[in-house]
């Protein structure tokens, strides 16, 4: 990978954009966010094997922008194999669709990503378009496709999201799910920057989100770039805020979502919904439709990545536990669907009880493509 130092996209009072095609460069260019907050620095990922390693590595990370980043995967591998018929195209994506799948299995959005450009390429190839270069280039206008629909999605998220942000209020939000973690607006904090424009004045608790402090590193940094008011706290501290009364809604993004309401997030969301639930305090999930997963009927049958202990004993560099010692780090956790006040996407909000709501989703959007 080739990486340079530039900020031409960061700024104060500007959203970052954290994935992107740069032609001229013939690169994904991605904004290493393991360098967060002490470093903005753009990366260009020119091969298959290096979008899996930024991937897996959480150079890039959030559940809309890996399905993004995972699209124009396919795309960079198929380049690379430069297939000279069907045959060979299929059989490319037969050996890359699982492999960039795998890297990351809980959240749904890279699956669903991956197998939409997939069978774009398979259409393409099946009306004899896909040999030579003509599969990679239809990959890459799938994936293209995909990150202008995110960002246009996430927009609207924001617009039906922000209604839950009270003028003058306090909002606690978990992990990052802003722009950092799509391809544009975010989806938890695209209602705070829509709340913004529309004039609202509002204070953000950011937890740190342990063990990798996605939560200070990106949602801190980035909302300070955009010059909203926020402020970190600890992780434990979300009960003493909620309890003095300092929190009056709760906004938290997702990675998967069953039939039945039961919302996949970061570990650490199912705490927070349930003292939200004790404190009455609003529990909003906001997350595009690509995000929900109606093929399962509830969250016990979602895939949780478990990760490598070291983040864990020895986190960014320093060891803060004994050799040896057993670590549990599961990556996700699931909140069940009646801790969930609504879930906003961008085709609406449905509130409990969420089968019929979210299969209504749905079927507008299956009726819109």
């Amino acid at each position: 990978m080739v990486s340079d130092g530039d900020r031409e996209r960061g700024g104060a009072g500007r959203r970052l954009v954290p994935i992107d095609w740069d032609a001229t460069r013939g690169a994904v260019r991605l904004i290493d966010q393991t360098l967060l907050p002490t470093e903005l620095k753009y990366i260009d990922i020119r091969s298959f094997d290096d979008m899996c390693e930024a991937i897996a590595m959480l150079r890039v990370r959030g559940a809309p922008a890996i399905g993004v980043a995972g699209a124009l995967g396919i795309y960079l591998g198929l380049v690379e194999k430069a297939p000279g018929s069907a045959a060979e195209v299929f059989a490319a994506l037969d050996e890359l669709c699982p492999r960039m799948i795998g890297v990351r299995p809980t959240a749904v959005n890279l699956s669903w990503a991956v197998n939409r450009v997939r069978q774009a390429v398979e259409r393409a190839a099946g009306a004899g378009c896909a040999a030579g270069a003509g599969g990679a280039a239809a990959a890459l206008r799938e994936a293209m496709a995909i990150a202008e629909e995110d960002a246009a999605a996430c927009r609207r998220i924001g617009e039906y999201g922000a209604q839950f942000v009270p003028d003058g209020g306090r909002v606690l939000t978990h992990c990052n799910a802003g722009a950092l973690a799509t391809a544009g607006w975010g989806t938890a904090l695209a209602t705070l920057y829509v709340a913004e424009e529309q004039g609202k004045r509002f204070r953000v608790w950011a937890d740190e989100t342990r063990p990798l402090l996605q939560g200070s590193r990106l949602t801190a940094f980035e909302l300070a770039e955009a010059g909203i008011d926020v402020t970190v706290i600890c992780d434990n501290m979300a009960a003493s805020l909620m309890r003095a009364g300092q929190v009056d809604v709760v906004i938290v993004g997702a990675d998967r979502v069953a039939a039945n309401g039961d919302v996949c997030n970061k570990i650490g969301t199912y705490g927070l919904a349930c003292l939200a639930k004790m404190h009455r305090i609003p529990f909003i999930v906001a997350c595009p439709t690509s995000t929900l997963d109606l093929s399962l009927g509830a969250g016990d049958e979602i895939p949780i990545e478990q990760r490598d202990p070291h983040e864990v004993t020895h986190g960014f560099g320093r060891q803060t536990a004994p050799d040896g010692v057993r670590v549990y780090n599961p990556a996700f956790d699931v909140t069940p669907g009646e801790l969930v006040t609504a879930v906003v996407t961008e085709r609406g909000i449905v509130r409990a009880p969420y089968g019929p709501g979210l299969a209504a989703i749905m079927m507008d959007a299956a009726g819109a493509d």
